[in-house]
């Protein structure tokens, strides 16, 4: 199964996109600011601000692990560079994420909405995943 997040609106505070599962888009998605970070060019790494850095453009494998800040399973996205414990998660704003994806099926400027129902649905659809999971992280 393969996610793509395309990020398109892009502010001093986050960074929104649209969510694709195996090509359709089902969701939107709220982010840290986009300071150009890509897995592809190592060189632009240190431009990352601890907690407040959108993921790095790339490919990367998604698997379902523990979390012990949520005390259950949560898909993490792994192999991020320069970055640890990469989650998909609910939230609805900046301060909600410390550089994890979090997911909604609305949005408006620096604000992602209806997210707990967009994370279990989410959710539902990589646990019936009989592949490997991949997301893609492009600009728009």
């Amino acid at each position: 199964m393969n996610l793509t997040l395309t990020r398109d609106t892009f502010t001093t505070k986050t960074t929104t996109g649209l969510l694709a599962v195996d090509g359709k888009v089902l969701f939107c998605t709220l982010e840290d600011v986009d300071r150009g970070l890509d897995s592809a060019k190592p060189e632009t790494l240190k431009g990352k601000v601890k907690a407040q850095t959108a993921i790095p453009y790339g490919r990367y494998p998604v698997e379902k692990t523990w979390s012990p800040k949520y005390k259950r399973n949560v898909y993490q996205i792994l192999d991020v560079p320069g970055f640890k414990g990469i989650r998909i998660h609910s939230g609805n704003k900046a301060e909600d994420t410390e550089g994890c994806l979090l997911v909604g099926t609305k949005r408006s400027v620096d604000f992602v909405g209806n997210s707990r129902a967009a994370v279990k649905a989410l959710e539902a659809l990589l646990d019936a995943a009989t592949d490997d999971i991949t997301i893609d992280i492009v600009r728009g």
